[in-house]
């Protein structure tokens, strides 16, 4: 096992890592700062990006890191859904039984988040993910559910997240009524080429490793292979590891890095 070989606690480049662990890349950096802004004035925030650029990664420490006297995170990840099932499944999300309607969803989703913010006294923090998959006619349905006291109030934080095909989407004139509400727009880039050493590093001395196990040219073959993109360097990076492993090799060089990269088909 390749954290045996390397003293490692555990595969400090699992999908599984803890949010507080998530290395403070510029990009990241950048997105939590547009998150604060977004946190003070709430509305509808759009978070995108390509696969694997740590978006949902991203959110998911965003949302831990909120006070839970004050904010309600809800997750819902949205596919090729209906807007009636996009109702039903926001409904669930924000721990309602979902009426059958959709004219009774509406309502019973507006009234939930204004009950949570006059009541509770809690601002729901409603992340859809995979945005990009969703209609036309679900875009304008969250326009028009989200629309409250005449567009003149906001007692919801919504973030929408996906990849780069939402912003085509925006772009066409049937969404641009929601385009226009977007109080925060964010596209997330991935790592820089010299954050790539910094970010192996940090994660590996996390887990227990504290030795240089990459050569400058492994992680320059790791950028070229990857183009910074997180998901895409945690995969190549624990491969790196089996490989270097099961050759008995204590770093991992260029050679290294190219085999991976011919075992993954990156």
């Amino acid at each position: 096992m390749f954290t045996q070989f390397f003293g490692l606690k555990y595969n400090p480049f699992s999908k599984e890592i803890a949010p507080e662990h998530l290395f403070a890349s510029r990009d990241l950096a950048e997105l939590e700062s547009r998150l604060k802004y977004l946190k003070q004035v709430r509305g509808i925030g759009l978070v995108s990006g390509e696969p694997g650029c740590g978006k949902t990664c991203a959110l998911r420490k965003f949302t831990a890191e909120l006070n839970p006297a004050h904010f309600r995170p809800c997750y819902f990840a949205l596919s090729t859904v209906t807007a009636l099932e996009f109702y039903q499944g926001l409904a669930r999300a924000l721990g309602e039984e979902p009426k059958h309607k959709k004219v009774s969803l509406f309502a019973q989703i507006q009234e939930t988040i204004l009950a949570m913010h006059n009541e509770r006294h809690l601002v729901p923090v409603i992340v859809l993910d995979e945005i990009h998959l969703a209609s036309n006619h679900v875009l304008e349905d969250i326009r028009l559910l989200f629309n409250f006291r005449m567009d003149s109030h906001n007692p919801f934080i919504l973030i929408l997240a996906g990849q780069s095909l939402i912003r085509t989407k925006l772009a066409l004139n049937a969404n641009n009524p929601l385009r226009q509400r977007l109080a925060v727009k964010y596209f997330m880039r991935g790592l820089e080429k010299d954050e790539i050493r910094d970010y192996c590093l940090s994660l590996l001395k996390k887990a227990g490793c504290h030795e240089e196990i990459f050569s400058p040219q492994g992680f320059e073959a790791i950028y070229a292979t990857t183009n910074g993109l997180p998901r895409l360097i945690n995969n190549l990076v624990t491969t790196c590891l089996i490989l270097a492993a099961g050759e008995k090799k204590t770093v991992v060089d260029q050679e290294i890095v190219y085999q991976a990269q011919k075992e993954l088909e990156i």
